[in-house]
């Protein structure tokens, strides 16, 4: 017989401050990833047409690192706990990599030496990040998971506004914003240098003033049959499968590489076609495996779990595609954008173009503000008013609204408006998603399936780094601003995707706000 369950002890305020903090610091990192790095590439001598390609690092790192942290964290436990470990870890990395980033121009070949430091650095905060999100599971008890997951939110925005402001911080306190050619400004070194001090510092905070529920505790919440009934249950299921899927994803794969070349495609589509290659390799060897009966199997557990995901996530996980679709191209293309249309430069070495880069950093910081205030202020209204679904459709909407502006709109000041819808949207992306699915996945495979869910993120952003540049290309070279009506229809898309979701929903609501 099994444990009888009991439940978690309720968290109060500053344990969801705890539980969350870390987040504010590995989302600086992110920030100060996300806002300069075109610059960074462009300065170092990227052209406009190379930044997917360079930035493809970011969502490739994210797709092989996360699931497998997920994999592993599910199945750790040390003195340090679960999940603390990989915070720790990803922290030291990830502020090495910032301490390391602004040294690129005294490299041999500093494009190349900058792009590799991308990778290191979003690897890193990978493995800090994906145990995060199920450290929320594993700490909250079902009916705080919307107020953890809205707590974690509000810390993303504002890692995101302290990140993104650092450099125009810096240039009003009087550093450097100028470089001469091919070297970074002292507002981009310095911004750098004090984020990875600030993500270390946070990091360790969460690590230091948490208590992780140990593996029997968590059996005794879950119920102790409950939570081992299924755990082989996706292996199994995998064992049953033929070959055939796989060999179509390597078909696929190759002939989308084929293309390249035919259609004359842009390089990067290479890429895509080799990872739809290597995914129909890993399935046969995970199908392989299962039939083994090799059920610890790493690979054969993650493909197995992703093969039989929930409902509801794979219904959600349409809306993660779009919304990060949306997301990835404003991440690439922001800078080019309102420094060529709205600053009149394309140039990384004039004063016009960094006046525009460093608004951008403004501009970023607002929509990061914007969604810090929505997590905790407008998404729980418009939660109990319209229900979980509905509030995620009605700000994606919103966000829509937002790029759709800076297709139209040439005015630096009226893009802040812009941006504060950008902001509700991302307040949503960021909390109503994981809210819905918390309480529907198995405790045991938080960490798992919560890196699966990342690979819907990941997969679109990927599309975006191969696939628009070669649209770009084709039909609007030299104009990025088209990027802006690209992202808008996708958060239109994702948007309308919500109606799906809301007939794999259980019949009564599975997150209520405390």
């Amino acid at each position: 017989m099994g444990q009888p369950r009991t439940d978690k002890p309720r968290q109060g305020f500053w344990g969801l401050w705890n539980i969350s903090f870390g987040f504010f610091g590995i989302q600086i990192g992110f920030a100060l990833q996300n806002a300069n790095m075109s610059r960074v590439f462009q300065t170092l001598g990227a052209s406009m047409d190379d930044l997917p390609a360079l930035w493809v690092a970011a969502p490739l790192t994210g797709l092989l690192v996360q699931p497998v942290i997920g994999h592993l964290s599910d199945r750790t436990w040390n003195r340090l706990g679960r999940r603390r470990p990989y915070f720790l870890a990803g922290a030291v990395l990830s502020a090495l990599a910032l301490l390391i980033m602004p040294l690129s121009p005294l490299m041999g070949a500093p494009l190349v030496f900058a792009a590799v430091m991308l990778w290191v650095l979003d690897a890193s905060l990978n493995v800090s990040m994906e145990p995060f999100r199920a450290f929320v599971g594993d700490m909250l008890r079902t009916d705080q998971h919307s107020a953890g997951y809205a707590v974690q939110t509000a810390f993303i925005g504002a890692g995101a506004v302290v990140g993104s402001i650092f450099p125009w911080l810096l240039e009003h306190l009087g550093v450097p914003n100028l470089a001469p050619d091919g070297q970074l400004p002292d507002t981009v070194k310095w911004s750098f240098w004090a984020g990875g001090a600030a993500l270390f510092a946070a990091v360790m905070w969460t690590v230091l003033t948490t208590r992780e529920y140990s593996p029997e505790e968590q059996a005794a919440f879950a119920g102790a049959e409950g939570a081992a009934a299924t755990d082989d249950l996706p292996v199994r299921a995998l064992a049953a499968k033929t070959y055939v899927s796989s060999g179509l994803w390597v078909a696929l794969g190759l002939a989308v590489a084929l293309s390249v070349e035919a259609l004359d495609l842009e390089k990067e589509v290479l890429l895509l076609g080799a990872l739809l290659v290597l995914y129909g390799v890993l399935s046969a060897l995970a199908i392989s495996s299962a039939r083994a009966g090799r059920s610890s199997s790493m690979l054969s557990s993650i493909v197995g779990d992703f093969a039989g995901m929930p409902e509801v996530m794979k219904r959600l996980a349409l809306v993660q595609f779009f919304s990060w679709s949306g997301l990835f191209i404003m991440w690439i293309n922001t800078t080019p954008v309102v420094t060529q249309y709205v600053f009149g430069s394309s140039d990384p070495a004039s004063a016009a173009y960094n006046e525009g880069a460093n608004w951008v950093n403004v501009l970023f910081t607002v929509y990061n503000g914007v969604a810090a205030v929505a997590a905790l202020a407008l998404l729980p209204w418009l939660s109990r008013r319209f229900g979980q679904v509905r509030t995620h459709s009605i700000c994606l909407t919103i966000g829509a609204a937002g790029f759709l502006a800076f297709f139209l709109v040439r005015d630096a000041q009226a893009l802040l408006l812009a941006e504060v819808g950008i902001g509700i949207a991302w307040a949503s992306i960021l909390a109503m998603p994981y809210a819905i699915l918390a309480s529907s996945l198995p405790q045991a495979k938080l960490g798992i399936y919560m890196g699966l869910f990342n690979v819907f993120v990941v997969v679109p952003q990927l599309l975006v780094a191969t696939v628009m540049g070669s649209i770009m290309q084709a039909f609007f070279p030299g104009e990025p601003v088209w990027t802006m009506l690209f992202a808008a229809a996708g958060f239109i898309v994702a948007a309308l995707a919500m109606g799906r979701v809301s007939a794999a929903l259980p019949s009564t609501p599975v997150n209520k706000d405390p």
